[in-house]
């Protein structure tokens, strides 16, 4: 039987008084954006709230980092200092996890994030992150790998060293405790 996708009314106010005082406390990733008018958006995709509750569930503290001018919808992403901590010890994807005979994790990165629907940063959206603070300075995390790697059994991470970004390759189905992924998610 598939999870509700639905918080109760009081878990929505509660989670949207969290975002608002992550929004008032983090100006500079938002500079020129109107919480009311985020807040109105919320309200109504009560769909993207679940997700964004997951977000905060697994320690992705999520936050506005943008306006999809084409899309007009607001952009919320993991602003968690280090890859969340609800989301780590995984694996790359689906064909990894079934390809491991013993010592599976508990799940994939690619999996976990469509259950919790959001969408794992590309190497680009985890540079533009990285504009606005230094994460994973101590963590790593997967990000969207290119088919054709993939296809050749391998999976992209990166994380933020020596005032720079890495992106690395590691088998797709390795996991390591300090490896998690940042989600994505417009609004």
């Amino acid at each position: 039987m598939k999870a509700k996708r639905e918080l109760m009314p009081n878990q929505q106010v509660e989670l949207i008084k969290i975002l608002k005082a992550r929004f008032e406390g983090n100006i500079n990733r938002h500079d020129g954006l109107d919480w009311r008018k985020i807040q109105s958006k919320l309200e109504d995709n009560t769909d993207r709230i679940w997700s964004l509750n997951e977000m905060e569930r697994t320690g992705g503290e999520p936050d506005v980092i943008g306006l999809d001018k084409k899309t007009n919808e607001y952009i919320f992403c993991d602003c968690s200092i280090e890859s969340p901590r609800g989301r780590r010890s995984l694996c790359y994807d689906e064909a990894a996890l079934d390809s491991r005979k013993t010592n599976k994790p508990q799940n994939s990165a690619i999996g976990m994030a469509i259950e919790m629907g959001i969408e794992i940063l590309t190497e680009e959206e985890y540079r533009e992150l990285q504009k606005l603070g230094n994460f994973d300075t101590k963590t790593s995390s997967w990000i969207l790998t290119p088919p054709d790697i993939r296809r050749l059994g391998g999976a992209l991470f990166a994380d933020f060293r020596y005032g720079n970004v890495f992106v690395y390759h590691n088998g797709a189905e390795s996991y390591y405790a300090a490896r998690g992924f940042r989600g994505l998610l417009k609004v």
